[in-house]
């Protein structure tokens, strides 16, 4: 007997499950001619008849649906071999304050899907301290100082570089620090306005619209709502698209944003270690903002 098509046998066990060819064609995106043809064929080299053409359908024989049996195993094995050289799609979870997830990572996800189709990234929108012991995360970035963390290995993913920012207006996009304060101030959870206007003997407005995400802020400092401190990396692609434009710099902080993984736990965050430095230095999302 010479070696049976594997195509017949598919096409045999399809028809069988659904017991048409007209349907067992449509499951396969075929022709219900080509798979009555491959069953025709299967029944010739077997020399044996596999199904009983009834008006309203198949019915398999006794000598078919004993075949079956056996054919729907051993495809089902196939399948499963195949499945098993594809290697497993990496998981890894990243944790992020929420401001930066939504003003700088999430615009960013389509470019790390198209370059890492093989890695399942997980977004946990979190400030808090990360126990890479206990919590299920493989990568967290925090702002702030330098974080001196037992068995944690941590690098800077970006300065902090704090800028006043509002809408474009027929205000001078260069001011000093006592006019900028005159604005309308917008503050966010770290009270940034309120420590810099005491540091420097300036006096604090009595009301200021404050919010506890400066992702929040942000968006209030772009539907024209007043001036807002927040750092650059969160308001880069709002600047680059004229949504925002800057009034004051700073002087330089210690501050900044740091990526930590734990040193025991290798897994596969190299990979998304370096594109969250790639997407840094690559600058401005060009996606427009909503």
């Amino acid at each position: 007997m010479t070696r049976i098509n594997l195509n017949s046998l598919s096409m045999f066990d399809a028809a069988a499950q659904h017991g048409s060819f007209r349907r067992a064609a449509e499951a396969l995106h075929l022709t219900q001619g080509a798979v009555a043809q491959q069953v025709r064929n299967l029944e010739k080299q077997t020399q044996t008849q596999l199904f009983h053409r009834l008006p309203q359908g198949l019915s398999l024989t006794e000598e078919g649906r004993a075949y079956h049996e056996t054919v729907s195993a051993a495809l089902q094995q196939i399948e499963t071999a195949t499945r098993a050289l594809k290697p497993a799609t990496q998981s890894i979870t990243l944790s992020v304050p929420p401001s930066l997830a939504s003003k700088w990572l999430v615009p960013r996800l389509a470019n790390f899907a198209a370059q890492h189709p093989d890695i399942s990234l997980h977004i946990h929108a979190s400030e808090t301290r990360t126990n890479f012991a206990k919590d299920p995360v493989d990568i967290a970035i925090r702002q702030g100082q330098v974080p001196l963390v037992p068995n944690t290995h941590c690098e800077p993913l970006a300065p902090l570089d704090l800028v006043a920012v509002a809408r474009p207006s027929t205000n001078p996009t260069s001011l000093s620090l006592a006019d900028t304060v005159t604005l309308p101030l917008i503050e966010d959870g770290h009270n940034r306005w309120k420590t810099l206007c005491e540091d420097r003997g300036l006096p604090y407005p009595d009301t200021v619209l404050s919010f506890n995400q400066t992702a929040l802020a942000i968006d209030a400092a772009i539907t024209g709502q007043g001036v807002t401190l927040a750092p650059r990396l969160l308001v880069q692609d709002a600047l680059n698209q004229g949504h925002l434009t800057v009034l004051w710099h700073p002087a330089e902080t210690p501050e900044a944003y740091h990526l930590l993984h734990p040193t025991s736990r290798r897994r596969h965050r190299k990979a998304v270690v370096s594109w969250l430095k790639q997407e840094v230095v690559a600058g401005p999302n060009t996606t427009p903002l909503a």
